[in-house]
């Protein structure tokens, strides 16, 4: 951490050689908007593009271009409910390009110029991807999520916003959710690539270093999402859907990995849902399967939440036989449990994907640490590193009992908090 509360990752990865990744990870996305800011997230995340200190209006794309990079491969941004990621992959035999880089980075993080006529022009663009809705998998998950999230924030911040604000909002009221939450101590830098650590911690501290901690800034609050009563159905549809499918979903506490006792309990979740998506399989491999295939999930939805997740996709009209298959197993489970050979299956086949990970560990490339090291910074967890991982599968595997695993399924699957979803 640096004196201003800025946070840094560091990593030397040759792969690929001569290029390093940069990312500028602020804890601040749509969650954090009053009522006349939602949709000036994702607008902030925008106007980054359209004009800094360094950088006048589309002199930064201008450059990036002309040093090959390219919108999508080598740069990009996103906002989410409760995070905003910039993303650079740059080469590292031109000092000078790393020094704009970093340049980059830093007036993204607290000199973007906010001009009044760039504003107006993006707000257009912003405008036009909302109407255009990305796709019928976004429209149905904008459907989708208010309902997840029932009676919380994340149920009336959708990060793409509401027309109405975005057609309306003034240029000061997007001015402010930047000053208020583009500040160091909630922003961190992470850079992975074919450079020592300390060259890279002095580009870090040179262009980071000197940014102003805010005085009086509000704290950075977290949001929930409230249990609810019973189970509740949501069908949307979409006519350029392509497909169907069906999803039961158990919301339940988040889970956390930070500690030993955190990381056995992820590895005796995957085991669980190892093993039931084998038997999945099995159904999908049928001569008249009931689902076109099937599967399960437990993790973290949203920053303070977690769910496990049951899945099927299915013909148009299959919707009820697919589940009912799918539900068929967890009834199963309940009553009879897994097997010991299944357990054993399970235990093999994920001491075998960790070992091949290990033997491949020199191939890495620095965008899967890069985004790894994202996810830690945004689900608060830890990277212990693939050599730690190998052991702590070797060292816990064989501790996780059949016995632990089928008192689970009473615990993961109940008769409330509940949402299916088609």
């Amino acid at each position: 951490t640096l004196d201003n509360g800025i946070h840094y990752m560091i990593r030397r990865n040759g792969k690929p050689e001569d290029r390093v990744e940069l990312r500028l990870v602020v804890n601040a996305g749509s969650i954090l908007e009053n009522y006349k800011q939602q949709g000036l997230a994702h607008v902030c995340e925008h106007m980054c593009f359209n004009g800094t200190r360094h950088f006048a209006k589309n002199e930064l794309v201008d450059y990036l271009e002309s040093i090959g990079m390219a919108f999508g491969p080598d740069l990009n941004a996103y906002t989410s409910f409760d995070e905003t990621v910039y993303m650079l992959q740059v080469p590292t035999e031109d000092p000078e390009i790393l020094v704009q880089a970093f340049q980059i980075l830093a007036d993204w993080a607290h000199e973007v110029s906010f001009e009044g006529e760039e504003i107006d022009k993006e707000r257009g663009v912003v405008i036009e991807e909302w109407r255009g809705g990305r796709g019928a998998s976004q429209r149905i998950r904008d459907q989708q999520l208010p309902f997840l999230a029932k009676d919380s924030r994340y149920a009336d911040r959708l990060p793409i916003g509401k027309k109405e604000i975005l057609d309306t909002f003034e240029h000061d009221t997007l001015r402010d959710f930047y000053r208020t939450w583009y500040r160091p101590d909630l922003q961190t830098v992470i850079a992975v690539g074919d450079l020592e650590p300390e060259t890279l911690l002095e580009y870090i501290t040179t262009y980071f270093g000197s940014i102003p901690p805010h005085q009086d800034a509000p704290p950075r609050e977290t949001f929930g999402i409230p249990d609810q009563p019973g189970c509740r159905v949501l069908v949307t549809g979409d006519k350029e859907a392509t497909r169907t499918r069906a999803s039961v979903i158990y919301l339940r506490e988040k889970d956390d990995l930070k500690t030993r006792q955190d990381y056995r309990n992820g590895l005796r979740d995957g085991l669980f849902t190892s093993m039931l998506n084998q038997r999945l399989a099995e159904l999908a491999k049928q001569p008249d399967p009931p689902f076109l295939g099937a599967g399960s999930s437990k993790g973290n939805m949203l920053r303070e939440k977690g769910a496990f997740s049951l899945g099927v996709s299915v013909a148009d009209g299959g919707t009820q036989r697919g589940l009912e298959a799918a539900l068929t197993e967890t009834q199963r489970l309940k009553q009879h449990g897994f097997t010991a050979p299944e357990l054993e299956r399970a235990r093999a086949r994920r001491l075998r994907a960790m070992q091949v990970a290990y033997n491949e560990r020199d191939t890495t490339k620095s965008s899967v640490f890069a985004r790894s090291y994202v996810a830690d910074v945004t689900d608060d967890t830890v990277s212990p590193g693939v050599e730690e991982e190998l052991r702590l599968h070797e060292e816990m595997l064989g501790t996780i009992s059949l016995e632990e695993l089928n008192g689970l399924v009473d615990d993961w699957i109940t008769d409330s908090n509940c949402v299916v979803m088609v």
